[in-house]
């Protein structure tokens, strides 16, 4: 393996770089103090790229130490940048044009990786999808693969917890913008108070606003308006392709890329797909690593658990950290340093429960057996102290179990993959003060007599009825430690009348029992002897996810809300059950 050289470093601000229809983007370059040529890290984001980065995307100033001229460049009408901002819309061409600027800056050798999180991993997929002739490697970290599974919808609900803190926090630059040519301090400073306050507010006020669309109309501020373009135009395909990965990958496979994500991140299914299409194209390497962390947590502790000084993105496995191993990444693509990272194991994901890193040749993998656990009760499985079980054994003849939701009482967001207000802690976090509600019915295993490892997709096949038009149903996977603790590993939503997707949507006949699939998505954990495996069946994560009020109003535009009646059926011609990989013990 090559000794990195260390340069001293010069950064150069508000860099213009000319797009193609003339707007003008302006970037933060930093470089190393010599003659070069050097590979350029590009990265672009719409949170200001005067911000501090963090070693968990790249830290600029020490990739430009270990030899490369790295680009942290605004994107289109946010901060230093010139035009209007709407999110996803302008990324692709921009993205394209800024790649081929970046090769040609004073010092490059040409060849450029892009690098980020969140969006700016976004923005990376987004630019790629053009195949701009000078891009050689990606570093997607936290990203997402498809419009409707993540970023702005799941299961046909909306993520209305993201959403409206997102566009609310970008609607803080967008209304200085506005209001600062008018050179008027008081009119500058009200706005901002004026949004601050309305973030404040979201907890107790801003999420239970009805209806879902017309918030920003409500607020007289058209930057809160995205969401209501997504709900107008979520069976739109060409609308959704705009923020999507999913229909590019075969231009994305000439690209080798190390897709990084968290079991508790909000965009993990995402990574994963990403990660699975591309390596099935077979065109470039593709590596994979997935922590125990949430979107805003890469540290030892996440939510409520600490796993371990190793679980940390800066002391990863006790070996490296996240800023180190992508710059390895970037020096085998871009630098041609035969440094072994291609021919490591493709695969490192973090296992909870014995909280330790594994390496493994492929995701998902082939030996995990998906194995069905089914739900029994005597027909009172209300809460956790009713008598819900969970085991491997079908069912046979069973009463149904039911519940009242009512989207005025919902059940409330209590960790899991979420970004939303920071009044809301995500990641694992304790279940048991909603599993105590009898909203919620609660299947749990009998103890755990070995070790058991889940890790894989997970799904939920739920037979249901409902008196309502329309609901939504929500399961959740929880390893239940012997003193009582339960750590939610990880849920999913389906929205009735989109059982089907966008395209097809159809309401529910009321009484009429009908067979959902929920994606639970994924999740690597042993549950130790004495544990127990549990399922949550509810209604409602509010305000994760947006209400359903069950009625038949169109979607977004209710005010009025019912109470519906649930009905669960587990016999034998209706096993409801979840899918568990199981992973046999070697």
């Amino acid at each position: 393996m090559s000794i990195p050289l260390s340069y001293n470093v010069q950064i150069e601000f508000d860099i213009p770089a000319t797009m193609r229809d003339g707007t003008i983007l302006r970037a933060n370059i930093f470089r190393p103090v010599a003659s070069g040529p050097f590979p350029v890290l590009l990265t672009r984001l719409p949170y200001g790229k005067d911000l501090p980065l963090g070693n968990s995307v790249i830290n600029a100033y020490e990739a430009a130490r270990r030899g490369y001229i790295v680009v942290v460049q605004d994107v289109r009408g946010r901060f230093a940048s010139e035009g209007e901002w709407h999110a996803f819309l302008a990324e692709r061409p921009d993205g394209y044009d800024s790649v081929e600027w970046a090769a040609q800056l004073p010092g490059s050798d040409g060849t450029v990786g892009m690098f980020g999180a969140s969006y700016f991993g976004f923005t990376q997929l987004a630019a790629a999808r053009e195949r701009p002739p000078h891009l050689r490697a990606l570093a997607p970290f936290i990203t997402w693969a498809r419009t409707e599974d993540g970023p702005v919808f799941r299961g046909g609900a909306l993520e209305l917890g993201l959403g409206r803190h997102w566009s609310q926090i970008n609607a803080l630059d967008t209304s200085l913008r506005r209001t600062r040519p008018t050179g008027d301090p008081r009119q500058i400073i009200g706005g901002i108070m004026r949004l601050a306050a309305e973030l404040d507010a979201l907890p107790e006020r801003g999420y239970a606003d009805l209806p879902v669309k017309g918030f920003s109309t409500r607020r007289d501020d058209d930057a809160l308006n995205d969401i209501d373009a997504a709900i107008d135009q979520r069976a739109d395909a060409s609308y959704l392709d705009i923020a999507s990965a999913a229909n590019s990958y075969d231009a994305l496979a000439q690209y080798p890329a190390l897709h990084i994500g968290g079991w508790y991140d909000i965009f993990l299914n995402g990574t994963l797909q990403n990660y699975t299409e591309l390596t099935a194209r077979g065109q470039a390497p593709q590596k994979l690593l997935i922590g125990p962390w949430s979107h805003t947590a890469q540290d030892e502790r996440v939510g409520s658990v600490a796993f371990g000084f190793g679980a940390s993105a800066g002391l990863i496995n006790l070996q490296t950290d996240l800023h180190s191993l992508q710059l390895r990444w970037f020096d085998r693509f871009l630098k041609a340093d035969p440094n072994g990272i291609d021919t490591e194991a493709p695969v490192q994901i973090f296992v909870m429960g014995i909280n330790q890193w594994r390496a493994e040749n492929a995701w998902p993998l082939a030996r995990a057996v998906p194995t069905p656990w089914y739900l029994h009760s005597g027909g009172a499985a209300n809460g956790v102290a009713g008598d819900g079980t969970l085991s491997p054994e079908a069912p046979g003849t069973e009463p149904n179990d039911t519940y009242a939701y009512d989207p005025m009482n919902p059940v409330p967001t209590v960790g899991g993959a979420f970004l939303m207000h920071p009044l809301f802690q995500n990641g694992p976090q304790d279940q048991r003060p909603i599993e105590r509600r009898s909203d919620v019915l609660v299947f749990t295993s009998a103890p755990l007599t070995a070790d058991t490892e889940v890790t894989g997709p997970i799904t939920v096949t739920l037979f249901a009825a409902t008196d309502a038009p329309d609901t939504d149903f929500v399961a959740r996977l929880v390893d239940v430690h012997p003193n009582g603790f339960a750590r939610n590993l990880t849920d999913g939503i389906i929205r009735g009348r989109f059982r089907n997707g966008f395209a097809q949507e159809q309401l529910l006949t009321p009484g009429e029992i009908t067979q959902f699939t929920l994606d639970l998505w994924a999740t690597s954990n042993v549950f130790r002897a004495g544990h127990r495996i549990r399922l949550d069946i509810t209604s409602s994560n509010f305000p994760r996810w947006d209400r359903n009020l069950n009625t038949d109003a169109p979607y977004g535009e209710g005010t009025e809300s019912a109470v519906a009646t649930q009905t669960i059926v587990h016999d034998r011609t209706h096993p409801s059950h979840v899918v568990l990989p199981i992973v046999p013990q070697s």
